[in-house]
């Protein structure tokens, strides 16, 4: 420690000592406190920080997963926060890195039904749980299509024995698909050939008839490689005539109605109204998600999918669809209210460090202040209590003199006030208190002059 900072903390021991009474101890004490509320302010107030960087689990490159992370990057962008993406294998890749605490990453796209029966909303329990893990909220939801080139097929059961591409294991592809087999005892047929390819190479091996089946979805196949194949003349897209009774069947699908035409007028593509089905993809993210960053991903979420579609009608997504995870509390605020105040009249990084102050410094120092003011009157409280001791001391003193007047008894009296007067002078009495005890000396005084020159 310095001289000066010495002479500093000398100084506002006297000034303690002077306007409280306080010793060195409390000085010291006081000053830490002080120090440490406004260390721990500080602190919060840096800490509390949102990062400026998000790591995504999206898909493979090429997948619309990935592409709709790259849109997302975009996006968010242009409130300063990074988006990393990470490529997989698909959503249960995704799954599987976000509920490893070591993996680094914060969010990751999801398809219903990849967690493998653990459901929030019905309370069922599987062997596979994940306590850490919010849902956002469903972005929109992925139909799978079912492509294939051996004649017209009304039944899924009808791909029993055929060579089928399943997509690779990890991938939501795959989970669903083999969620629709077995409900149709296709799997469990041993003339079945389960071939595990996914996105361009199912794609590519279907066309060379390779494999007579091939089940696409977007978490691992692009855009492209589904409008190439719905495009081929050889190639048949499964309409999925008993759509309803999956959907009540399984709760994770949902029916998507495709009416005739819509994928391209001028060829009439599909040439009649279509039924596919298909579960949502939800935006998951480990509950310690900043909550400023959990409102930008809606506002981006929202910016991105609320406008009409293919699968989709205009602001029906994002929506708080809890499926096999609970709804962030963050995110259950935001669509009740949308963005707080500040965020909406404010740039994201002005927004986020005002919210700071409000929530973390203003608390801190409407409690320090009023406490600091605190202080003088508990010490008012306790010097007025030990001078008003000895007023009392004082008053039984004159109240026995009346009672009992009698000359003989004056030394003893005068005894007990010397013990009083003494015991007064041993006390530390701050200067703002002078008058205070000075008035109690004189007080003192008149009782002996009175005691000295009263009459026998």
């Amino acid at each position: 420690m310095s001289v000066s900072q010495k002479v500093g903390l000398v100084r506002l021991q006297a000034y303690f000592n002077e306007v409280f009474g306080l010793g060195p101890a409390a000085t010291l004490s006081i000053v830490l406190l002080t120090l440490l509320v406004f260390g721990f302010g500080i602190f919060w107030f840096f800490h509390a920080a949102p990062p400026d960087t998000l790591v995504i689990s999206a898909g493979p490159v090429g997948s619309q997963f990935h592409s709709n992370a790259a849109r997302l990057q975009r996006d968010l962008a242009k409130n300063g926060v990074k988006l990393k993406i990470l490529n997989s294998s698909g959503a249960l890749e995704n799954l599987t890195r976000l509920a490893d605490p070591a993996f680094p990453v914060d969010i990751g796209y999801v398809i219903s039904g990849t967690s493998r029966g653990t459901n929030y909303r019905m309370g069922n329990t599987s062997p596979t749980n994940y306590p850490s893990l919010v849902s956002l909220g469903s972005l929109y939801v992925e139909p799978i299509q079912i492509f294939y080139n051996d004649g017209e097929t009304e039944l899924i059961s009808g791909f029993a024995g055929h060579r089928i591409a399943v997509g690779i294991p990890g991938s939501g592809t795959h989970r669903t698909a083999m969620t629709l087999l077995a409900a149709n005892g296709v799997a469990d047929d041993p003339k079945t050939v389960l071939v595990f390819l996914e996105g361009e190479e199912a794609a590519k091996a279907l066309l060379a008839d390779k494999v007579d089946v091939a089940f696409l979805m977007g978490d691992s196949a692009s855009s492209s490689t589904m409008r190439k194949l719905r495009n081929d003349k050889g190639i048949r897209l499964y309409h999925f005539t008993q759509a309803d009774g999956y959907v009540r069947r399984n709760s994770f699908l949902y029916r998507l109605d495709v009416p005739q035409g819509t994928w391209d007028f001028g060829r009439n593509i599909p040439a009649r109204d279509l039924m596919l089905v298909g579960p949502s993809v939800d935006l998951v993210a480990r509950k310690t998600l900043h909550p400023a960053l959990s409102d930008l991903l809606l506002e981006s979420a929202r910016a991105l999918y609320s406008g009409p579609g293919i699968y989709r009608k205009r602001g029906e997504f994002p929506a708080p669809i809890e499926g096999e995870f609970a709804i962030s509390r963050d995110a259950a605020d935001y669509y009740k209210s949308g963005k707080s105040f500040l965020y909406r009249v404010l740039p994201f990084w002005l927004a986020s460090m005002l919210n700071r102050i409000l929530i973390g410094i203003v608390p801190i120092i409407v409690v320090l202040i009023p406490g600091i003011r605190l202080i003088p009157m508990l010490f008012k409280i306790r010097i007025d209590l030990r001078i008003q001791r000895w007023y009392r001391a004082i008053m039984e003193l004159e109240k026995d003199l009346v009672k009992h007047p009698a000359p003989e008894s004056r030394p003893l009296y005068l005894q007990r006030l010397a013990q009083i007067e003494r015991a007064v002078d041993l006390l530390k009495m701050p200067a703002s208190f002078a008058g205070q005890f000075y008035n109690l000396r004189q007080h003192i005084n008149f009782v002996r002059h009175r005691l000295e020159n009263t009459p026998a």
